[in-house]
């Protein structure tokens, strides 16, 4: 076969969570099937290591994907072109992006429907495009993959005409199991927290993230404690102003560290040696740092919505993240009872071994050999 990967997002020092799931099926499928040619498209210079081996053959299409606007040209101009160049027989789309005029039979992951759910929380000219758009990837894509049954019965509500047939449940899995850090713990919290115990969550910055009740529910429990710091580490993104203003308004303010974006390394470091690992997000397709806590060793508070607690099982405390009172009872019960900690370790242990890049990426191969057979 030769196969066409949208590989936009290998951008180095700027990967998040759907660039690492490209990265990670990807990467298994170029080197488990040397017999196949596969045919990287980037939208701006890459790094060579993303080249994998010889049967890769990268390409720079323009523009660069910045903007909704250079989306329409570099899906709808631009793809179609290179696809038929290059003499694809099958095209993964692993971002929940792909072209509508391309010929090519196309495999399509889809993380998430969050912009039907939280519009609101989506700028104006992003949402144009997922509206005018998703419901055309929808229907014109030969195989849909979800990364979560959540999201499979998400799409089976809102768009009627799709056959449960077309989608298929792949769920993500950790990219990293090795949290040995560098920095001991004492290391770790002078460098980080002043020396004290600190919560942690890592993960992208934006309201639908619910950072602020995070912030809010911290605040109530640090009135009672004053051994524990609140660590949050991620880029920001958009519609934060109402996240900034409850930062700064904080009587605890000098307690609560904004890291912004954390190389790896740094942050196996911090997330091995956290109190407590804490995802209060109001949506999630997935929610890949709750296993990445789980392979820390980390016990984790999450919430009780959409896809998190299918990864999270029984191996965290699930909360209503609506409620700052139940967030905060939440990180009051887990550093008063070691024994409880100790309790969702293990747990975790087990619940982290249900997830495999290895069985995601073959699975995946396995229905673009499918389309590629039709």
């Amino acid at each position: 076969m030769r196969i066409a990967v949208n590989t936009r997002l290998f951008i180095k020092n700027k990967f998040e969570g759907v660039g690492i799931y490209t990265l990670e099926i990807v990467k298994r499928m170029v080197l488990n099937h040397p017999e196949d040619q596969f045919i990287f498209f980037f939208d701006r210079p890459y790094d060579e290591k993303y080249v994998f081996a010889k049967n890769v053959t990268p390409v720079v299409v323009y523009p660069p994907t910045r903007h909704p606007f250079l989306w329409r040209i570099w899906f709808e101009v631009s793809l179609p072109y290179y696809l038929k160049k290059y003499k694809a027989d099958v095209f993964f789309a692993p971002d929940g992006y792909m072209s509508i005029k391309a010929k090519v039979p196309t495999v399509l992951t889809i993380h998430d429907m969050a912009y039907l759910h939280y519009p609101e929380m989506i700028p104006t000219s992003v949402l144009k495009y997922y509206k005018k758009y998703n419901p055309q990837f929808v229907e014109k894509a030969d195989r849909i993959i979800c990364v979560s049954n959540f999201v499979k019965e998400d799409i089976l509500d809102n768009f009627k005409n799709v056959s449960p047939q077309k989608i298929t449940c792949i769920h993500n899995a950790c990219s990293k199991t090795n949290f040995s850090s560098k920095l001991s713990k004492e290391k770790t919290l002078q460098k980080y927290s002043s020396g004290r115990g600190y919560i942690f969550y890592v993960g992208a910055i934006h309201p639908r993230k619910n950072i602020k009740n995070l912030i809010k529910a911290f605040e109530i429990f640090a009135s009672q404690n004053a051994d524990v710091d609140l660590l949050v580490a991620g880029r920001l993104g958009w519609k934060n102003d109402e996240l900034k203003n409850t930062y700064e308004k904080s009587e605890f303010k000098e307690r609560i560290k904004l890291l912004g974006y954390v190389e790896d390394e740094s942050l196996t470091s911090i997330l091995s040696h956290a109190s407590i690992f804490v995802y209060p997000s109001l949506f999630e397709g997935f929610g890949l740092p709750i296993l990445e806590a789980f392979h820390a060793e980390v016990p984790v508070i999450s919430s009780n919505v959409t896809s998190m607690p299918e990864v999270a099982g029984d191996a965290a405390i699930l909360i209503d993240p609506t409620s700052v009172e139940a967030l905060s009872d939440a990180i009051v019960k887990l550093v008063d009872s070691k024994e409880l900690r100790m309790e969702l370790i293990e747990k975790g242990k087990m619940q982290r071994e249900k997830f495999s890049w290895d069985t995601a990426a073959a699975k995946v191969y396995e229905l673009l050999e499918e389309v590629y057979g039709e």
